[in-house]
């Protein structure tokens, strides 16, 4: 066998000065100094899904340790880049100009995108072949993207996001044949975990955290449907996974049930908001003494199940990965057509 060759080397990219008076070093040749920190943000996520799924964590515990597993990617950003300049849309120029320096609160906006992301799929999981499949279609989405951009002004940074991608697809290909409806594997949140922050690394270091975003609009849906029993404006079960009807084989909502009387001013609020605007099944009165009220657990499964009825499993998430897909094509035409009402491209 002839010799490895080694990875090629580039020179870094000729975009002036950062914020502190230094040339940032191109991304592939971060890997000898980042690459370890940004493994140890995953191995902090994936220890701490392991004892989600051992321990059953609260969910302040479950933001409180990606936030740390979020560190050593900043500190990366910080040491390599520190850009935190962003370009103000159309829109908003007469009032902060072309460009506006956010200082720390562009830190904190990349530290809330690494939780979002590892929480993202987690939330919007616990049937077969879910997890994998919305991580499949969000990881092709993000190469399709990078080939696209290798003929823009930063190849470097989407041929850095590749070397992540690539590899990330096709192992996570062979872990949903194997969870695919009947699930000979179960990924649990350790997966779910590692998947967000991968995403988080690529989108933060490869400099496209807006176009990431773009890919998970059916995760964004899921969390603002889920809010109010995220925040316990409505009670939360620990599991909000839809029920099977053993005499049917179907997938039907899963429900919370309550007393009304122990609902706050802004729950009793809320319910009659999403009663009314009919996205969410409220049932009053279910006891013989009035005295207990359910609604249907708020994730997006159980969303589609309200819509469409009781269904098989396999449907169910051959459906959401079409919500996943058609996501993708909305934020491709939002990427490449609508940004031109926001910015010059």
């Amino acid at each position: 066998m002839g010799r490895l060759r080694p990875l090629p080397s580039f020179q870094p990219r000729s975009t002036g000065r950062d914020q502190r008076g230094r040339v940032p070093d191109h991304p592939l040749l971060l890997h000898p100094r980042a690459l370890p920190e940004v493994l140890h943000g995953g191995a902090v996520c994936g220890l701490s899904s392991r004892r989600d799924d051992v321990l059953n964590l609260r969910w302040r515990h479950k933001l409180l340790l990606p936030t740390m597993a979020s560190l050593p990617l900043l500190m990366v950003y910080f040491t390599n880049f520190g850009n935190t300049t962003i370009v103000v849309p159309k829109p908003f120029r007469v009032l902060l100009g072309m460009h506006l320096d956010l200082g720390i609160l562009y830190y904190v906006y990349m530290g809330m995108l690494a939780v979002f992301c590892t929480n993202a799929i987690n939330i919007l999981a616990g049937i077969n072949g879910i997890e994998a499949g919305q991580s499949l279609v969000i990881a092709a989405s993000i190469i399709v993207f990078n080939i696209v951009e290798l003929n823009g002004d930063y190849r470097d940074d989407h041929i850095f996001s590749l070397y992540f991608m690539i590899p990330f697809f096709f192992t996570t290909l062979g872990l949903f044949y194997h969870n695919w409806y009947p699930s000979e594997v179960f990924v649990g949140d350790t997966f779910c975990y590692f998947a967000g922050m991968t995403f988080a690394v690529v989108g933060i270091l490869g400099h496209f955290s807006k176009t990431m975003l773009l890919f998970f609009i059916p995760q964004v849906l899921n969390f603002l449907y889920s809010l109010p029993q995220l925040f316990h404006v409505i009670p939360c079960p620990r599991h909000r996974l839809p029920r099977l009807n053993p005499s049917t084989g179907k997938l039907e909502m899963s429900y919370s049930k309550f007393k009304t009387k122990s609902l706050s001013a802004m729950g009793t609020n809320t319910l009659k908001a999403v009663k009314i605007l009919h996205i969410v099944d409220v049932r009053s009165g279910t006891d013989e003494d009035g005295e207990y009220t359910e609604c249907n657990n708020m994730t997006l499964i159980n969303l589609v199940i309200k819509l469409i009825g009781p269904t098989h499993e396999r449907s169910l998430t051959l459906l959401l990965l079409l919500i996943q897909v058609l996501g993708s094509v909305i934020a491709f035409s939002i990427r490449y057509q609508l940004v031109r009402l926001f910015y010059d491209v």
